[in-house]
């Protein structure tokens, strides 16, 4: 059997830390056990700003096309991947290898043979990616017509809404729950959804006024301006909040999203009897705390790195039954305008998220 013919296409490279991603051309040909997928949109993401602005080293060396948040279709496949041929996908933000033994055990974010686009190979800020075909997400494109989203609008599922759904499943969010979500943009205006969405009664906390507007309508059943209120006088908020709706005083979940040193502040400064602390967002920053807290209220914390390709079918079909809302929280940009758009996002001018799509 003969391999596809390679396809023409064009990325746009981070050359080195604080420099503006270059247009590069090449050609895009799939291996054994690869897919090259013609990208219909990749979202911008804070890890992206993290590797371009903040210091944060990729694995794989520079130069480097940026992007993990890929949706589109498949165009050509290697030796044993020609099923997926033509097929709209996501491509999860982390491909685990499958068969290591933390594969086997069901412990895909901790193969140290993983696959993130834009990391440990080339991303999505292109026309066209060529990934691993094991563990793609297939797209139901009736369906997705069906809620008045186009395949680009879900790019922002492979991470965006996938990485809080596997925290949200991992801390055990169900009927009952009072979980508190800081920091509501991006990652964490969907974990707001998503624990709604699986009966938690949730809290909003941000910073900034129009963010906690936006996901009030979404699912918050109570928003705190960070901005106005110290440690103290939020506990106090969600405390009132517990009482008026019948929710217990202890165990409350919290999911940090902000990624900011003040964020990990207010949530370790949350901490009740028995919560469960799950950091979501990423920071440079360093924090200091009394570890022993969670020994004297009998908590725990969790991390999460990304999501399992196992889970996105789950948090797809949240999005597809109208559970989670996407289109209220991103804003499309073509892909050559990657430059204006990562300056925008790094000072913070975006008000939603972005997802760069290549022309057609």
């Amino acid at each position: 059997m003969t391999s596809p013919a390679p396809i023409a296409a064009h990325r746009w490279l981070m050359t080195e830390p604080g420099k503006k991603l270059v247009r590069a051309e090449f050609l895009a040909a799939a291996d054994a056990g690869e897919v090259v997928v013609a990208v219909a949109g990749c979202g911008v993401c804070h890890t992206d700003l993290g590797y371009l602005y903040d210091g944060v080293r990729t694995n794989h060396a520079l130069p480097l096309a940026l992007g993990h948040e890929i949706s589109g279709r498949v165009v050509a496949a290697g030796a044993g991947a020609e099923a997926w041929l033509g097929r709209a996908v996501i491509v999860p933000a982390v491909l685990p290898c499958g068969t290591c033994d933390p594969c086997r055990r069901g412990r895909g974010a901790i193969c140290r043979s993983q696959k993130m686009p834009g990391n440990d190979i080339h991303g999505g800020f292109a026309t066209h990616v060529v990934v691993p075909a094991r563990g793609l997400c297939p797209v139901d494109e009736e369906r997705l017509a069906s809620v008045g989203l186009g395949l680009a609008d879900v790019a922002v599922v492979a991470d965006a809404v996938t990485t809080p759904y596997q925290a949200v499943r991992r801390a055990e969010v169900a009927p009952g729950t009072l979980a508190v979500v800081i920091g509501v943009g991006g990652v964490g205006g969907y974990a707001v959804q998503i624990a709604t969405a699986l009966g938690a009664t949730v809290v909003a906390i941000d910073v900034d006024r129009g963010k906690l507007d936006a996901i009030a309508s979404h699912g918050a059943a109570l928003v705190l301006d960070a901005r106005e209120m110290d440690g103290r006088a939020l506990k106090a908020a969600i405390q009132n909040l517990a009482r008026e709706r019948a929710l217990p005083q202890t165990e409350w979940t919290i999911f940090e999203c902000s990624g900011t040193a003040a964020g990990q502040q207010t949530a370790w400064g949350l901490l009740v009897h028995g919560a469960t602390l799950c950091i979501v967002g990423f920071t440079m920053e360093k924090v200091e705390i009394r570890l022993s807290n969670l020994m004297a209220f009998d908590a725990r914390a969790l991390g999460n790195w990304g999501c399992v390709p196992d889970l996105y079918p789950a948090a797809l079909d949240l999005v597809l039954a109208r559970k989670i809302a996407v289109a209220p929280f991103v804003e499309r940009f073509p892909l050559d305008e990657v430059n204006d758009v990562l300056a925008a996002a790094h000072a913070h001018k975006l008000r939603r998220r972005a997802v760069l799509v290549p022309a057609a």
